[in-house]
């Protein structure tokens, strides 16, 4: 009888200490006198988030607005305080005055099984600077340039394979659609090989596309413990393996060696992504301290693919939703291309499309109001005290950056459900501040591969325009409804379906 009396006290004194621990964490903000939503035992502010009743978009969006005058809000994921940042200035300090200070994405990679987290986006500041270094040639104005025919070459596949789709008179999925383009694209520009994810409906790397993003439970459930309890997913790498990591781990090494591989055996340059990966490997032994592995350079290969088809794709998606909706838009951006066709001929040119500025209009506005990534995360790499104010942080502080929530701010874009791409006139730019506008970031760390991304967006764009017109259809789901399965990226709750009916030129 003691022995279990004494056996049940000691069970209540742990619950005790967990319960005192836990909640003496969760005073961290109140002590600091920085305001936030109240936190809940274990799910911290991140409940909704983690029971995926709510997406992370919608969620920062609802605390930037119910925090409208608050410049830094304090929130916990899970037992960890966040800081989310409002005030602009302070953005500022953070993505580019401050940057070395807060160089690091989010928890640093450990050398676990997920061997293609060691890549340009995954890496701490120190390991990403000469890496950042030796990559970027492949992303320069004049890289692109050279990049322009293999891109509209993938975009007249794009049209004929529309052409198919519209004979059957049926709502096109649009999202799967501008998936297959930019899969191909990728595959074409950077890696040099025909993807076939438009011809072919077994295509193996749209199949590892889908794969990535597919919201199984397992797959959220997994990414859900990485952001919230780092070391829990750390622990269960080894003991329980990603199953779907591992086909695409697998999958990216060999294709990267195989191809490499054949280049060198046949001596075939083609100056693209693969071939600075190739200078890499045969000239260096390590990137900074990186030992330049087959896995390492799969790791690279695998985020310019991850990161450069669902973006892009996403994005020319919810353009041609937004065009299907306001067709006066739609009108006068498609004048716009039939005038550069009048005035150049049928073969566009790199500068062509740059000088069409009502596309670009239409293109930063689909951004502004669908930014592809909702919010920006950095991670201090030193204690810091924010300028003009007194607040300290801590080493190793994860700071979010609600894009999506300054995008939809009526006090910075008026009416920011109304898709107006006059926001993006000369005028009206001048009259906002740099970060009121963040689709890929800013700073030494902001999306290496920008410029790649709006020119294959552009030039898909402006092959469909042309020949065809989009129209809501049954299907269309209307208002646009954020999945809350979706982890990275913003993405529709049912897919983008639209009719797509061709024009008589």
């Amino acid at each position: 009888m003691m022995g279990s009396l004494e056996m049940l006290c000691g069970i209540a004194v742990i619950f005790l200490a967990i319960y005192y621990y836990l909640t003496s964490i969760y005073d961290f903000w109140k002590s600091r006198d920085i305001r936030g939503p109240k936190p809940i035992l274990i799910f911290g502010n991140y409940k909704d988030v983690i029971l995926n009743k709510k997406c992370e978009a919608d969620y920062f969006k609802d605390i930037y607005d119910e925090y409208k005058d608050e410049s830094v809000i304090g929130i916990f994921t899970g037992v960890t305080p966040a800081l989310i940042v409002k005030d602009l200035d302070l953005i500022k300090d953070i993505l580019i005055k401050d940057f070395s200070k807060f160089g690091n994405k989010g928890p640093i990679v450990s050398n676990n099984t997920d061997l293609l987290s060691h890549n340009l986006a995954g890496l701490e500041h120190k390991r990403w600077r000469p890496l950042r270094i030796r990559l970027s040639p492949a992303f320069t104005s004049s890289k692109i340039k050279e990049m322009f025919p293999l891109i509209s070459e993938c975009a007249d596949y794009l049209e004929q394979y529309i052409e198919k789709l519209v004979s059957k008179n049926e709502p096109i999925d649009c999202r799967e659609l501008t998936a297959k383009y930019t899969t191909d694209v990728i595959g074409s520009c950077g890696f040099g090989i025909e993807m076939n994810a438009l011809l072919d409906q077994d295509s193996e790397f749209r199949k590892i596309g889908k794969m990535i993003f597919l919201p199984t439970w397992s797959n959220i459930l997994r990414y859900r413990i990485k952001q919230i309890f780092p070391w829990l997913d750390k622990m269960l790498s080894y003991i329980i393996p990603n199953i779907i990591q591992t086909e695409v781990n697998r999958f990216f090494v060999r294709f990267v060696t195989e191809i490499m591989n054949y280049r060198e055996t046949n001596n075939v340059i083609r100056h693209d992504f693969i071939d600075i990966l190739r200078e890499i490997k045969k000239n260096s032994d390590k990137v900074g301290d990186i030992k330049v592995s087959e896995n390492f350079i799969a790791a690279q290969a695998f985020i310019f693919f991850f990161a450069g088809f669902e973006t892009s794709s996403t994005t020319m998606s919810n353009t041609l939703y937004e065009l299907a909706l306001n067709q006066q838009i739609q009108d006068k951006l498609r004048e716009e291309i039939n005038q550069a066709y009048t005035k150049h001929g049928s073969n566009l040119s790199y500068e062509n499309v740059k000088e069409m500025n009502y596309l670009d209009k239409v293109f930063k506005e689909t951004l502004r109001k669908y930014p592809t990534v909702s919010y920006l995360i950095r991670q201090s790499t030193t204690s810091y005290t924010f300028g003009g104010s007194t607040l300290d942080i801590p080493k190793n502080l994860q700071v979010f950056i609600p894009v999506f929530g300054i995008h939809r701010d009526p006090d910075i874009y008026p009416k920011p459900d109304v898709f107006d791409p006059e926001r993006f006139s000369d005028e009206a730019i001048q009259t906002r501040h740099p970060m009121h506008y963040l689709p890929f970031g800013d700073g030494p760390r902001n999306c290496i591969g920008a410029r790649f991304a709006i020119h294959q967006t552009k030039i898909g764009l402006i092959k469909i325009l042309r020949n065809y017109k989009v129209e809501i259809c049954d299907k269309t789901e209307i208002p646009y409804i954020n999945d809350p399965k979706s982890f990275i990226l913003l993405t529709p709750k049912n897919g983008i379906h639209l009719r797509i009916i061709k024009i008589k030129l």
